[in-house]
């Protein structure tokens, strides 16, 4: 278990100093991640996943997870977080029941995904400089905490 914690730490770390260094800040009113982000797919339509981030009890934020699969079977799911790294409920996800949100800095977010106490996933959500991409980075865990796969994806802003 500790060995799976250094892993993670260590490529949480890697991740924060890849996208540039700075000190832990709480959500601000005006959060620079506030509004619709659109997965950039080469998927054919009907295939689509919508974020929308939104202003939650002054300091948190509503995140809401709206897709359409290549069959077109509609799904949302979401949860709210107010940064503090404490597990809130997440309804709609089949994989996870509980999600967390830390910010590590000004353009990096942890979150960690959790089904029955136990994590199943944890992303790192990196603003671009620009404010206008936001690139997640998925680990998945096995319930014995190992590794079994990462994967990337990429969220432009929608105007």
């Amino acid at each position: 278990m500790r060995s799976r914690h250094l892993t993670l730490a260590a490529a949480i770390a890697a991740i924060v100093i890849a996208a540039g260094t700075g000190t832990a800040v709480s959500a601000r009113q005006s959060n620079p991640r506030f509004g619709v982000w659109k997965l950039k797919s080469a998927a054919p339509p009907p295939a689509s996943n919508l974020m929308t981030y939104e202003a939650y009890n002054g300091t948190g934020m509503k995140i809401t997870i709206d897709a359409v699969s290549a069959n077109g079977a509609k799904s949302q799911w979401g949860y709210t977080t107010m940064f503090d790294g404490k597990d809130e409920a997440m309804v709609g996800n089949r994989g996870a029941d509980t999600a967390s949100v830390k910010v590590l800095n000004e353009r990096v977010n942890e979150m960690v995904y959790k089904k029955g106490g136990v994590v199943t996933q944890v992303l790192a959500n990196i603003l671009s400089p620009d404010h206008n991409t936001i690139d997640v980075i998925y680990v998945r865990m096995d319930p014995d905490g190992k590794m079994t796969g990462m994967t990337t994806a990429t969220y432009e802003r929608q105007k």
